[in-house]
């Protein structure tokens, strides 16, 4: 089985959720972080926290989810924010396991304003990476790179598992990806099959 994929925003408290998951994946995982607003605009979809009465729902799940698996979590002081610059870090630490989930604990344990620079600065400091760095041509395209090649794959929501050409998407998709990765017939079955190909018996107007 090839390795896997990871694709993940840190805007996504799910991905932060599934970060803490990976430890039930015994695959070798990439990590690849991508501009979700980016997956967004390639499928014309609107992201959970877009519509209030979803984002008050995710952000309740979250809260109760996360107290269930024992993960530590908060939300920030303002979500959404924008995850540019942490995206880039990620990129500028070479994705490293350790600085990712440094990150994502800088947001997402804390309570604190992932916006503040002044916090900023300190979590580039901490990680050794200059800001300036992260302005650098090399970063910036490897971040669109990342998101192109995630959306060309199919990715259409973060976190996202892809693996042989399979997708698995959300923290609670662990799971199904571990059923896959130990007997691949869980999706490459008649059964999965006939469902991929089910005509449409009636659409919505847009």
């Amino acid at each position: 089985m090839a390795s896997i994929d990871w694709y993940f925003d840190f805007v996504s408290p799910y991905s932060h959720l599934c970060l803490y998951r990976l430890r039930e994946v015994s695959s070798e995982i990439n990590y690849k972080p991508v501009l979700f607003a980016g997956l967004l605009n390639h499928w014309g979809q609107k992201g959970p926290a877009e519509i209030p009465a979803k984002r008050q729902w995710t952000y309740r799940w979250c809260t109760w989810w996360a107290r269930e698996l024992g993960i530590p979590f908060r939300f920030p002081a303002a979500h959404p924010f924008n995850p540019l610059h942490h995206l880039r870090l990620s990129i500028a630490c070479g994705n490293r396991p350790d600085a990712v989930r440094r990150i994502f604990d800088s947001i997402w344990t804390t309570g604190a304003n992932p916006m503040d620079p002044a916090l900023f600065t300190g979590l580039c400091s901490e990680l050794g990476v200059s800001e300036a760095r992260l302005a650098a041509p090399e970063v910036k395209d490897q971040l669109r790179t990342n998101t192109e090649q995630a959306a060309a794959q199919g990715v259409f929501g973060v976190p996202t598992f892809v693996v042989d050409g399979e997708l698995f998407w959300g923290a609670d998709a662990v799971g199904f990806l571990g059923a896959f990765l130990r007997d691949p017939g869980a999706v490459r079955s008649e059964e999965m099959r006939r469902v991929d190909r089910l005509p449409v018996a009636a659409s919505r107007k847009t």
